[in-house]
């Protein structure tokens, strides 16, 4: 029978590479990233390619909005120096930090209002470090913390705050709605050392009804936080009483606290959104200290029925208009966004907000693309995040496994932090940004040299991937218990390459050369595997007989044989006293 294939190679076509390498380094074997050709200085920076359809950038910029210059002395905010050309001592940490821009970059990103660097005046004289918000730069994650009328406290939550910077949030919000708020938001700011934002409104009604809230208050408590150094306020400016017809058709309704109790107000009053109303006046607070909008989205869908409804978009739009208006007055301007949407929507309302917003920063709460997953939130909402920045997020919040449920604690922030900068870095190197790919081709050389230990270093959790290599395995080898000796790919792929280097003109192999990223102990197995047979090889480093529930002698679900712990231990240290005495 004839075995000649007939099949025709196939021709790939591969889309065309936008975006460099990113990894600075120009090693690997990728050669690049399929998003659009980086366009720092333009509306396209750092982008997927746009499926046909959608949204196109706006024309507009930050510089449309501004107005007869003030005079160079009077430039307070980040936006008014950046519009004067001027580089500020943030704009330059903040391209220390983003190796990819420069100063100058940061100074014009922000000056096209693409870019903001929350930073209040008096939290700057405090401990903190300045960062910046765009997708020019790399994407951010924020932390919710907060006590509850239920539960936690002041100290908890400052503990909280450093639990999340630990675990990589570059922002935080206190959304506290009981205990003493005041007394919480000063002991978070007085040690936190990234920008930290709040939902004034929740001050505001401490003690009173909803329906009290009046100018005055509004005015007061922003001023009040303000003066405390809070960087950026969540108004929710953009809920407007012509939008609330449009929610009685949602399936949830308003899943806002902010945006519900602005509804409930204005339905009681007969009257506008306050907020709304005072935008000017805020405007002014803010100004002074350089703290900056986060336009909150009252209309967020809480479930995926109510996505991209019309509730949602007239919101959106107002919100486009809100930041014209603080641009206008030399306020910086992020935006934030839904919610619960589904997968395939996601683009449309990232490009969306490009267009309305023209270009300001949006930070999207997940979004969530499926709601039958509570006490996994984390992960439902993990998968839109990543594609939310894909398609132009520039700050993402994170959602904890407690999402609908409850207060998280201390392993809830962390997990919420990690599935979120899981999101943003996938992100980052899907766009192409420069060096977001760099630890991953390191991890990924000391996973092919089987060097466990740098394999840990450059892990984010390094505790956690060494403690689960260590459950099955106590001597540092040069394969894991998923594998074992025989069946390891990376192992028997090294030798494969090494064979082919290693070889003379007969064919004979010379055996396998050492590499210089091993460990000393790998080495010691190395040299140990020439004079022991595979099995005690295996009965050395295995540690899998409880694992894998097989016996003493017996193989376990890997191809390593199993045995417990101690008699590992022993069987290692008979061997090193024959060898001593040998």
């Amino acid at each position: 029978m004839s075995t000649t294939n007939s099949r025709k190679p196939f021709v790939f076509e591969t889309p065309g590479h936008g975006a460099p390498n990113p990894s600075s380094k120009g090693q690997g074997t990728n050669p690049g990233s399929f998003a659009a050709h980086p366009d720092v200085g333009g509306p396209l920076a750092f982008t997927s390619p746009d499926t046909p359809g959608m949204p196109l950038p706006s024309p507009l910029t930050a510089w449309d909005f501004n107005p007869d210059p003030r005079p160079a002395a009077a430039a307070v905010t980040q936006l008014e120096n950046a519009r004067l050309g001027r580089i500020t001592p943030e704009m330059q940490r903040v391209a220390e930090r983003e190796v990819h821009l420069t100063a100058a970059q940061v100074r014009d990103e922000i000056a096209a209002g693409r870019m903001i660097i929350p930073a209040n005046r008096v939290h700057l004289a405090g401990r903190l470090e300045p960062m910046c918000i765009g997708r020019a730069s790399r994407t951010k994650i924020n932390a919710n913390l907060g006590a509850s009328p239920v539960t936690s406290g002041t100290d908890e939550e400052v503990e909280k705050m450093k639990w999340s910077v630990r675990w990589g949030a570059d922002t935080i919000m206190d959304l506290s709605t009981g205990g003493d708020l005041d007394a919480c938001r000063e002991a978070i700011l007085q040690n936190s050392t990234v920008p930290m934002g709040t939902v004034p409104i929740y001050s505001m009604i401490i003690g009173r009804s909803i329906e009290e809230l009046n100018h005055d208050i509004i005015l007061r408590e922003l001023e009040h936080q303000a003066k405390q150094g809070v960087d950026y306020f969540t108004i929710h400016a953009g809920v407007l009483r012509e939008h609330l017809p449009l929610i009685k058709d949602r399936l949830i309704g308003i899943v806002s606290r902010g945006g519900a109790l602005l509804a409930k107000w204005m339905l009681h009053h007969g009257q506008q959104n306050p907020m709304y109303e005072l935008f000017d006046e805020i405007c002014d607070i803010m100004r002074a200290y350089d703290v900056s909008f986060s336009l909150g989205d009252g209309l967020r869908p809480g479930g995926l029925a109510d996505a991209t409804d019309e509730a949602q978009l007239r919101e959106l739009d107002t919100l486009g208009e809100l930041t014209e208006r603080a641009w206008a007055r030399g306020v910086q301007v992020m935006v934030e966004g839904p919610g619960h949407v589904p997968f395939d929507q996601i683009e449309y309302n990232m490009k969306l907000q490009r267009r309305l917003c023209h270009g300001a920063p949006f930070y999207v709460l997940g979004p969530l693309v499926t709601d039958i997953f509570p006490g996994y939130d984390h992960i439902t909402s993990c998968v839109g995040a990543t594609a939310a920045a894909w398609h132009g997020a520039a700050m993402l919040c994170y959602v904890t496994p407690k999402e609908h449920l409850g207060l998280p604690n201390r392993d809830d922030v962390k997990q919420g932090c990690i599935a979120y900068k899981i999101a943003a870095h996938a992100a980052d190197v899907a766009l192409g940004i420069p060096a977001s790919r760099d630890r991953d081709d390191e991890l990924t050389r000391a996973r092919a040299a089987l060097n466990w230990k740098k394999h840990f270093e450059l892990s984010f959790d390094p505790d956690t991937a060494r403690a689960f290599h260590d459950e099955d395995l106590d001597v540092d080898t040069d394969f894991c218990a998923m594998c074992g000796h025989d069946w390891c790919s990376v192992r028997i792929s090294r030798e494969i390459v090494e064979f082919g280097s290693g070889k003379d003109q007969d064919m004979a192999w010379d055996g396998p050369r050492v590499s210089d990223a091993l460990t000393p102990a790998q080495r010691e197995i190395l040299e140990k595997r020439g004079a022991l047979a595979p099995a005690e090889i295996h009965r050395l480093a295995g540690k899998t007989r409880e694992a894998m529930g097989a016996g003493a002698g017996e193989h376990g679900g890997c191809h390593s044989d199993a045995v417990s712990a101690e008699e590992a231990r022993r069987l290692q240290d008979e061997k090193v006293a024959a060898d001593a005495s040998a």
